[in-house]
């Protein structure tokens, strides 16, 4: 078996300058059901969040609305100082209970995120501030000129965007360089590949969310099942492979709150895809959206 070692995916520089593994990991599964509240294992949960060192995962994705606050306050007692890894949060999003999230884009409430993740990290500055989502209840331009201001005060060092077309991408280029991207994508939800391609000639970081879905073609005598075989993995390794051999900007950020299944996907890293593969998949993947959205 070969060694687990998520830089086998490759690495980026989001931003330009700021260096990470391309396979990540998501903490917003480290939670209670819901993503509300406590871990139902609070010591797993920890655990799986120190394995990531051992895996050489350098990038690690969380929210102040996971919990809400339970994610940040896990990282850091689980991995503060932090050694290499690179903590990005979002906010944005407020909590009214379990599966329950309402954006908000007041200045002073972005203001306070970003000031409180600042708190519960432990950090003088996020590496990578992501906007969970645009809110509602304030034109973008007046939300993207203060996340521009707390980047100017050297709180944040680089911003990403959560959930935004082309045009928002480039609305709020107009005030601060947008290091990164995270919408949904995978290969079987195609919405975002206009974002993706837009990204990748732009040299964006693009974190596909739900990046292990497969949908039907996880099911027995599709391509994706045929290849996993073949490569004695599963179809979520084969799916994070897809997505690796898809661009160079992509980072996977796939969640877990075990240590064994968290192995699982960093085994996706050693995965190369042949041309053929990459192609075979694509075509299946891109069918089974085309059937999803008729």
């Amino acid at each position: 078996m070969p060694v687990l070692d998520a830089a086998q995916s490759g690495h980026f520089a989001i931003g330009g300058d700021l260096n990470v593994v391309r396979l990540g990991f998501g903490a917003m599964r480290i939670t209670g059901k819901g993503i509300w509240g406590e871990p139902e294992n609070r010591e797993q949960a920890l655990a799986t969040l120190r394995h990531t060192r051992d895996l050489g995962i350098t990038l690690i994705d969380t929210a102040d609305s996971y919990g809400p606050f339970v994610s940040e306050d896990l990282i850091r007692e689980a991995l503060f100082p932090y050694d290499g890894q690179v903590i990005a949060t979002k906010g944005g999003l407020t909590r009214h209970g379990p599966d329950i999230w309402r954006p908000v884009g007041n200045p002073d409430y972005l203001r306070q995120c970003v000031l409180m993740s600042l708190r519960r990290l432990g950090l003088e500055r996020i590496d990578l501030w992501q906007l969970h989502r645009v809110g509602p209840d304030c034109v973008p331009e007046t939300q993207f000129e203060a996340i521009a201001a707390l980047r100017e005060e050297g709180l944040i060092r680089h911003v990403g965007l959560s959930e935004v077309d082309v045009s928002m991408i480039e609305r709020a280029s107009a005030f601060f360089p947008v290091a990164t991207v995270q919408n949904r994508f995978n290969l079987v939800d195609r919405k975002s590949e206009d974002v993706l391609d837009y990204c990748t000639a732009h040299k964006i970081g693009f974190m596909p969310w739900a990046p292990l879905a497969a949908g039907s073609l996880a099911r027995p005598g599709t391509v994706l099942d045929a290849i996993a075989k073949d490569r004695e993995a599963s179809p979520g390794q084969i799916a994070l492979a897809w997505l690796l051999h898809r661009s160079p900007v992509m980072l996977p950020i796939p969640g877990t709150g075990s240590p064994a299944h968290l192995d699982d996907n960093v085994r996706a890293a050693s995965i190369r895809l042949s041309d053929e593969e990459f192609a075979a998949l694509d075509k299946q993947g891109r069918e089974a959206w085309k059937s999803s959205e008729k």
